[in-house]
């Protein structure tokens, strides 16, 4: 009798706990996204029962808007089985399939019809015994923010901080999002863990601690966005100070431009962040990218990044548009700031400048279309707290930022957004003067230093200036300018009297002015004159490229 009684005791708590179990998980299931992380630094996506959504699909999330659709996807624990996701008045129905990342049986995806609605909707997915839904979802323009420590940066560390804080939870229309710090010798197909699950702005969620969540310029950038377009921007800041270009750059990439053997290790070795940080993202509809990297080239491949940077955009944008993104999606880029004070420091950081436009000094250009920029090289922060490479100065750099993303990824052409860059050149050899003119006259200037170009002198005047040839380069100072010219004296210096002039540069210094102290800026819109170099014989028929063509 006591052996009969224990046996009904046994069957009757292996009964109770069957469902204490399931009733636990489909609580679980039905918890919201924020809920399904906990948001402390490197917390693992909770994988339900038998469904789930992928990682960055929660409560708060913005989801890509219309013309463009977005998509929905996650995993299931069998195969062939049925998928209804619901939006609103919307069903959609699919079915799950063989696939997707480790832990998954079956992987499932819907494509969602174009959305305008800036209202916040609930989005509810079920295979009929399970269901979870994310709510406070809304539609607007998707942006990844990626690169190194200068997006790495986190906006309670820039100037003025408390102040920014202080606003943040007035744009509750902005949606922040941080994958963990992974790498990966393999492509991830979902985020391996999440840092800052998407959340409403607020002084925590925004303001972290440094060099965690969330990105200064992202955030910033997103900010003014939004002032202009008055719809709701979702920002997703992926990015791992001190890493390289190939970190970030898939192997197809990195091929095109014979990138063989990988020197770096953990973060920096060849694709590992393009694996574990951009790869799981690629399901996911986006508007755009920004990016601001390229230190840790400095001295690394420094000499193939014209083709290497480049490229990556090119590859990122190919393997985007496999989803529904546009395959020519609009990318920006912060150009490489300062570092280091002194007039002897002429390579690095001017030549990561030059390779980041492609060689042309400029962008969008041929090589780099529907490619948008800003210029940092007048912005130094010799006192900053986080060494003189991280200036604090965040504000500056993402309005530049915005103001050129607004003219290039969304088409408005009431804006100039570019500094002043010139389109002729005349020289006088007999007074040993070279006059450099802007825009086509297009453009008022604001000349607020006498320093910052170079001619480079030879007796050859054949030659290049390059290490090569007796050709050296010489400072030379403004003499005189107008509202769109400036005029440089060659020869005052001595340096380059009876010889040829074979190439002009400007501001090619690691460091090249004191604060918004270089030499041209437009007048309009307080832009600074981007680096560039020039090569050829000055006076000559010999043929320097310029975005306006060429001059003799």
């Amino acid at each position: 009798m006591a052996a009969h009684w224990n046996h009904e005791v046994v069957l009757f708590l292996q009964i109770l706990f069957f469902f204490q179990v399931n009733i636990v998980s489909l609580m679980l299931v039905e918890r919201s996204g924020v809920d399904r992380f906990n948001q402390g630094t490197g917390s693992q996506h909770f994988w339900a029962p038998s469904l789930t959504l992928a990682s960055y699909y929660e409560d708060h999330m913005v989801l890509q808007r219309a013309p463009k659709r977005a998509t929905i996807w996650g995993g299931a624990s069998s195969i062939g089985h049925v998928i209804k996701v619901t939006l609103g008045q919307l069903e959609y129905s699919t079915m799950s399939r063989a696939g997707g990342p480790p832990g998954y049986v079956g992987v499932w995806s819907v494509t969602l019809d174009p959305v305008v609605s800036p209202e916040p909707h609930t989005i509810t997915v079920t295979d009929g015994s399970y269901s979870v839904s994310i709510h406070d979802v809304l539609f607007g323009d998707v942006w990844i923010c990626s690169g190194q420590s200068n997006m790495q940066f986190s906006t309670s560390m820039i100037f003025n901080a408390t102040e920014e804080l202080a606003t943040v939870s007035q744009y509750k229309n902005i949606r922040v999002f941080t994958p963990s710090l992974v790498y990966s010798s393999t492509p991830l197909y979902d985020l391996k863990t999440v840092e800052e699950a998407w959340s409403v702005p607020t002084k925590d969620s925004v303001g972290g601690k440094p060099w965690s969540y969330f990105s200064a310029v992202c955030w910033l950038y997103g900010k003014e966005l939004y002032h202009n377009l008055d719809y709701p921007i979702g920002l997703i800041a992926s990015d791992w100070g001190g890493t390289p270009v190939e970190a970030w750059s898939s192997p197809d990439a990195l091929r095109i431009c014979n990138v063989q053997g990988s020197t770096g290790t953990g973060p920096n070795a060849h694709s590992v962040l393009w694996n574990a940080m951009i790869h799981p993202l690629l399901n996911m509809t986006i508007y755009g990218a920004i990016w601001y990297q390229g230190e840790a080239n400095a001295n690394m491949n420094r000499d193939i990044y014209n083709c290497t940077f480049p490229t990556m955009i090119d590859d990122w944008r190919s393997k985007f548009s496999s989803g529904l993104t546009d395959p020519m999606f609009p990318f920006g880029f912060v150009q490489l700031g300062t570092y280091r004070e002194g007039a002897s420091i002429t390579t690095g950081f001017p030549d990561i400048r030059w390779h980041q436009t492609a060689d042309t000094g400029f962008v969008p250009n041929g090589r780099m279309q529907n490619v948008f920029m800003a210029v940092a090289m007048d912005l130094p922060d010799d006192s900053s707290p986080y060494g003189s490479i991280h200036p604090r100065d965040k504000q500056d750099v993402s309005h530049r930022l915005a103001l050129s993303g607004l003219a290039v990824a969304y088409g408005h052409k009431d804006i100039k957004y570019q500094g002043p860059y010139p389109s002729a050149f005349f020289i006088d050899i007999g007074y040993f003067t070279l006059g450099i003119a802007y825009d086509n006259g297009t453009t008022k200037l604001d000349v607020r230093n006498t320093t910052g170009f170079e001619v480079c002198c030879s007796h050859d005047n054949q030659t290049y200036c390059d290490p090569a040839s007796d050709a050296v380069w010489v400072h030379v100072p403004i003499t005189a300018h107008d509202n769109t010219s400036v005029t440089l004296s060659y020869g005052k210096s001595g340096a380059c009297q009876n010889q040829w002039i074979v190439g002009l540069r400007y501001s090619w210094l690691e460091t090249p002015c004191p604060f918004k102290k270089c030499a041209v800026y437009s007048m309009e819109n307080e832009l600074p004159a981007p680096p560039f170099r020039m090569d050829g014989l000055f006076g000559s028929p010999q043929v320097v490229v310029s975005k306006y063509g060429y001059f003799l």
